[in-house]
């Protein structure tokens, strides 16, 4: 039995959705085509011989009522022809009263219990005269049982005839069946072909470009097949979106650690020759060296914490905003000693806590800082001010500098995007791709816009909640 169970679940693999959908609905559909043929015979077969029985019961009722009183004898023998009046005989229950003439119909052990009262009336199928008959034995009274007889090879036709009809009609159903199920089966994983079709050449070709053919409709009226399909094809976009961006960061890390990696080599290989340098020169290779380390080294990390898309749970913590933002202002003040920090916290900003990461905050703090700083004029002020509203804190960050072209604004925070003015400038252009995703891991929008009067401004906007 498992063997069969076996060869069936294999049977089922190897056979393709659509053959074995087709063939459970024209199973289904064939199942219920034959039952409705085998029930309409057996009612049809039912109903003639119902209609033969009542004949038969009306026709002993008239013997009855015409020959009351008489003897066994053979009263009507003329049932061999179809339009001829049923046969009927009078039997005695016992066999020494029989007349002398021979029974036409059959009489058995039966006929006599009957004519006994020891037995209820039945009907019989008996063959006589070459046909086959109908037969009702039914109690005539005084010991006596009246058999009435009527021809049955019509009835046995009909029935025949009817067999043979529903026979074909359910043929033609599971036939039909088969069609319809290899129909439905066809139109219905349509669209699973498609996306089937789309996943096997994506697969092939590594190109997540390619889409789904949806049927027309409207949105809101589409079966469920269609929705998977449409809902692939918005996980094809996500996809291609990635793999977009994931080799526009190569190709941007790639442009972006050529030039450090030169210059290491250049300077490596320079300090190979030390024998042949001054110590001058030396001196000026080795901090060179070391400041194109830091540079790579800056740069690598950046690339790893911009890789990172949560924050790690356990190290979060109720973190002090104001409290955090004035230390990074101090350090800020410290690394830039030509740029004058002011800051300003409003009412209620001081006691908001959110819950974050408190050295991944300071990271989006220090960028935004040391952006606004990096671009300010000398003695231009970097204004930084803190603002509590209802369950929301507001941190805006601004400088004084040439701000941001409108050509720029919708970029500002692509990963290595770097604006014309800012080229001249140490950066990898990391560092707002950088902030931007720490505030969103910590349930805060960053934005950036002009401000009024010239300059950048920063927009940190903290939620009742954090991540």
């Amino acid at each position: 039995m498992s063997g069969v169970r076996r060869l069936g679940a294999r049977w089922r693999r190897r056979r393709p959705l659509r053959t074995r959908l087709a063939l459970a609905a024209s199973a289904a559909v064939a199942l219920v085509a034959v039952g409705v043929c085998a029930a309409a015979f057996f009612v049809i077969r039912y109903e003639l011989l119902h209609q033969l029985d009542l004949s038969l019961t009306q026709s002993a009722t008239r013997v009855v009522q015409e020959n009351r009183g008489e003897g066994p004898q053979i009263i009507a023998g003329e049932c061999r022809f179809l339009s001829a009046p049923a046969c009927a005989q009078v039997v005695p229950a016992d066999p020494a009263a029989d007349p002398e003439a021979a029974y036409l119909l059959p009489v058995s052990a039966p006929v006599r219990e009957v004519a006994a009262g020891t037995r209820a009336p039945y009907f019989s199928n008996v063959t006589r005269f070459g046909h086959s008959l109908r037969m009702l034995t039914t109690p005539f009274g005084d010991g006596r049982a009246l058999q009435v007889a009527l021809r049955a090879d019509p009835v046995e036709r009909g029935v025949r005839q009817a067999a043979v009809l529903l026979a074909a009609v359910g043929g033609a159903g599971v036939l039909l069946a088969g069609l319809l199920g290899y129909a439905v089966s066809r139109t219905g994983l349509a669209p699973v072909a498609r996306l089937t079709s789309t996943a096997e050449r994506i697969a092939a070709t590594r190109d997540p470009r390619h889409r789904i053919e949806l049927p027309p409709g409207p949105p809101g009226r589409q079966d469920e097949v269609t929705r998977l399909a449409a809902s692939f094809n918005t996980m094809l976009g996500e996809l291609e979106q990635s793999v977009s961006a994931q080799r526009r960061l190569v190709a941007d890390a790639s442009h972006e650690l050529r030039t450090p990696l030169t210059a290491l080599r250049t300077n490596a290989e320079l300090l190979a020759r030390a024998d042949r340098l001054t110590p001058a020169q030396r001196e000026r290779a080795s901090g060179a060296l070391g400041r194109q380390i830091r540079e790579v080294t800056g740069l690598v990390n950046d690339l790893i914490e911009l890789a990172r898309d949560e924050e790690p749970l356990p190290l979060v913590e109720e973190v002090r905003i104001a409290e955090l933002t004035e230390q990074m202002v101090a350090m800020a003040r410290t690394h830039w000693p030509r740029v004058p920090f002011e800051l300003e916290t409003g009412p209620g900003a001081a006691e908001a806590v959110r819950p974050g990461v408190p050295a991944r905050l300071a990271r989006l703090l220090t960028n935004l800082l040391d952006n606004a700083a990096k671009f300010s004029p000398p003695d231009a002020p970097v204004e930084v001010s803190l603002t509590a509203y209802g369950d929301g804190l507001e941190l805006t960050v601004r400088d004084h500098g040439p701000g941001i072209a409108p050509e720029d604004l919708p970029y500002v925070f692509d990963r290595f995007y770097r604006a014309e003015a800012a080229r001249a400038l140490p950066g990898s252009g990391l560092g707002l791709a950088m902030a931007r995703q720490i505030a969103r891991a910590h349930g805060a929008e960053l934005t950036a816009s002009a401000a009024p009067g010239g300059g950048a401004l920063f927009t940190v906007v903290f939620g009742g909640e954090g991540p």
